[in-house]
């Protein structure tokens, strides 16, 4: 089965690189805001004018180079994936999936796409990648996994750590896995980040080390930010020119920092989440796991820092994906009573008579109606296993 896999690699421009690359962020960047505009002074000219559709973006696309031949220097396969990105925001706005689009402002996260045309993007070896308007200089990468497959397109993105990263979409035929005739139950948690329905609990990072430099840079990146306001206030009350935040390189300094350390917990977050969802996959042909309302849980001001931590909504995501590469079943049932049922019995033990908050505190518990004693996130998770299995 042909599937689209997106391998993101850290790549290492030189100067002349990046230079084409930021040329390349600061021009799509303008077109997308000058068509946002064009749309909007239409509508408000004419409001039964239709939606200029993206065939016709392109077409003033082309006008425009002519007008500004700036663009021309810019790859113009990018150029055309702006006007796509910006319809596919017109039609989920359309669709009330989404809000109107905004405009793009310069900041320090930008990306742009290229697309593979004519072998203009190519993998030369395992550490350098053919990519277009670059002068025949190879782009030097360093990826944990070789990029096979047959490439489609590629995002350049600079991160708010001046980090450069390249997401490479691919098209590969996958394997099916072969049949384990296993089945797997697992509860989401705070103190593990997932507690299996066998007794195995997969810890949850915590971070402590890097929170702890984390939080020194963000103190630093606070008390310097306020002292070049201080500075540039000092400037335009006394009528100098006022020097922009760029000019102020010990508090660009410590904003770096505190990006690399939110970078280096992310990655470490996926890359715990990539291996463990393939070590499932692997070994288990149904998953089975509780469906919660996450963007609820979120508004908890108690729980949202260590739901956020948790990831679940990564988690599940890479999880779905992989089974339907690897003809795995993934089911999601009501986490409702779980953790309060006996898988022994099937009784439901009413919190034991404790309230909500009291309740929660208690992390093994025995049966009132069988005597049996349980952990209370395994058993959940066995229970959650019964209840999958039981739609099947």
């Amino acid at each position: 089965m042909a599937v689209l896999k997106a391998i993101k690699i850290r790549i290492y421009p030189n100067s002349n690189q990046r230079l084409v690359f930021a040329q390349t962020f600061g021009c799509t960047r303008w077109l997308w805001n000058r068509m946002l505009d064009m749309q909007i002074k239409r509508r408000e000219n004419n409001p039964e004018a239709n939606y200029v559709s993206v065939f016709d973006m392109n077409n003033l696309l082309t006008q425009l180079k002519n007008e500004y031949p700036w663009l021309k220097q810019v790859e113009s396969s990018a150029l055309q994936n702006t006007n796509e990105s910006l319809n596919d925001a017109f039609q989920r706005f359309f669709k009330g999936q989404n809000g109107f689009p905004k405009f793009k402002k310069r900041k320090y996260v930008q990306s742009f796409t290229s697309k593979y045309n004519s072998n203009n993007i190519e993998v030369i070896d395992d550490h350098h990648l053919k990519f277009p308007k670059l002068n025949r200089q190879p782009l030097y990468y360093r990826s944990g996994r070789p990029i096979e497959g047959k490439i489609k397109r590629v995002t350049i993105r600079q991160n708010s750590a001046g980090q450069y990263y390249a997401s490479v979409l691919v098209e590969n035929e996958v394997k099916q896995l072969s049949k384990t005739n296993q089945s797997i139950g697992a509860d989401l948690g705070l103190k593990a980040l997932l507690n299996f329905s066998n007794g195995e609990k997969e810890p949850l990072k915590r971070f402590e080390e890097l929170n702890r430099k984390l939080h020194h840079w963000q103190k630093l990146a606070t008390r310097r930010l306020r002292g070049a306001k201080r500075e540039m206030a000092w400037q335009e009350h006394n009528h100098y020119p006022v020097s922009p935040l760029s000019s102020f390189q010990n508090y660009q300094k410590a904003r770096k920092m505190v990006a690399k350390y939110y970078q280096k917990i992310t990655n470490i977050r996926i890359d715990q989440a990539q291996k463990l969802t393939t070590e499932l996959v692997r070994q288990n042909d149904t998953i089975v796991l509780e469906k919660l309302n996450i963007k609820a849980m979120m508004k908890n001001h108690r729980l949202a820092r260590a739901v956020a931590n948790a990831s679940w909504s990564r988690l599940i995501a890479i999880l779905q994906y992989k089974c339907n590469w690897y003809g795995k079943q993934l089911i999601q049932v009501n986490p409702a009573y779980t953790s309060q049922t006996c898988i022994n019995c099937g009784k439901t033990n009413h919190r034991l008579g404790l309230n909500k908050f009291d309740w929660l505190k208690i992390r093994e518990w025995d049966c009132p109606h069988c005597g049996k004693h349980l952990d209370r996130d395994v058993n959940a998770a066995q229970v959650i296993l019964k209840k999958g299995l039981a739609t099947l």
